[in-house]
């Protein structure tokens, strides 16, 4: 009879934990697998603002001045967005901002003490798309100087 306990106590519990693992691993991996391809590209979405460079805080506030800038009306459509959907209205089925070719640059300069001027040059394999406004950091006045910007600034003025 001792021998018979002995026997009992010697011989290892099966783990219910790894039994659980063993005949749910397969679907646990069909299900990270399945995560992996379908979620996480869309998690990673390049968008225009994801592209631009660090900037110094001065320079990034003014850049915020002019990207959240929504017209004299508070229409709704900022100047971010307005770039955004010209980029798309070019590149309807493509996803820009992952290809190679596409190149943003941004300067952000100082022309005196509160006017700063702000170059966003968009280049990709169809073309290029140049803006350039100056803004007055105190009065938060935003002026166009070439005619792609103006539209820019025209479409979130007028927009409803």
């Amino acid at each position: 009879m001792g021998k018979d306990r002995k026997e009992k106590e010697e011989k290892p519990k099966k783990s219910d934990f790894k039994a659980f693992l063993r005949k749910r691993a397969p679907i646990y991996l069909g299900l990270m697998g399945l995560f992996m391809l379908f979620i996480v590209p869309d998690l990673m979405k390049s968008d225009l603002e994801s592209t631009f460079p660090e900037l110094a805080a001065e320079e990034q506030q003014i850049l915020d001045i002019l990207m959240r800038y929504d017209g004299p009306n508070d229409s709704g459509l900022t100047v971010m967005d307005a770039i955004s959907m010209k980029i798309s209205e070019k590149y309807p089925d493509e996803k820009i901002y992952d290809n190679k070719k596409t190149n943003v640059e941004l300067t952000v300069s100082n022309i005196d003490s509160e006017e700063y001027q702000v170059i966003l040059n968009f280049k990709s394999h169809k073309g290029e798309m140049n803006y350039d406004w100056n803004v007055d950091m105190g009065s938060e006045k935003i002026v166009s100087n070439n005619q792609e910007s103006k539209y820019i600034i025209d479409l979130v003025d007028f927009y409803d």
